[in-house]
């Protein structure tokens, strides 16, 4: 026969058992919230040192230029920054497409500057008939470092950012993207 005894220290271990298993739980469930904020903040540690290190300002968008004066304005004072510029007009094949391309690249690479102008509107519009558009022109520290005439000859029929990116980058003339990249991996995997 088992005693009062007995069962008092049985009972009391089994709710010992019950309260360690809840205490368990408890601290696994604090380990993963506070995993969850160990990755927060290694991403947003990691954002400030990129910001840090990025030297320079910030566009993320395609600048109008509106007269030649603006274009070699906009040249001579940038001087430690890539400028990527669409001479463009209307109505000439692949020019629209060209622009729409810069505008989703001026967001992927803010550190670079976008820039398109009209070719009428530059002060050699004799330079740049309809035969060598669209052209591009790349700056880096107020010198010419590449150019391009009738650029989407290196393009199929149909051609989106990512082809321009590819053909820019075939020749060095994007830096390396921007950390966005890692927010988009760090936010997948917080939502598992």
């Amino acid at each position: 026969m088992s005693s009062p005894h007995d069962r008092n220290n049985k009972d009391l271990k089994e709710r010992f058992s019950r309260k360690m298993s809840i205490q368990e739980y408890e601290l696994i469930h604090r380990d993963k919230e506070d995993e969850n904020c160990l990755r927060k903040y290694r991403r947003q540690c990691m954002q400030d040192m990129h910001q840090k290190l990025s030297f320079g300002p910030r566009y993320g968008f395609v600048y109008e230029l509106e007269t030649g004066e603006q274009f070699l304005e906009t040249i001579g004072k940038e001087q430690k920054i890539t400028i990527v510029v669409h001479i463009y007009e209307d109505g000439i094949k692949g020019c629209d497409a060209l622009n729409s391309s810069f505008t989703c690249l001026a967001a992927e690479y803010p550190m670079v500057k976008f820039c398109k102008i009209k070719a009428s509107n530059t002060g050699a519009g004799d330079r740049f008939s309809s035969e060598v558009l669209p052209t591009l022109l790349v700056y880096k520290g107020g010198e010419l470092i590449s150019n391009f005439i009738s650029v989407t000859e290196q393009f199929a029929e149909e051609f989106f950012s990512g082809d321009v990116e590819s053909f820019l980058n075939e020749y060095g003339l994007l830096p390396e993207r921007e950390i966005h990249a890692l927010d988009q991996t760090n936010m997948e995997e917080d939502t598992e």
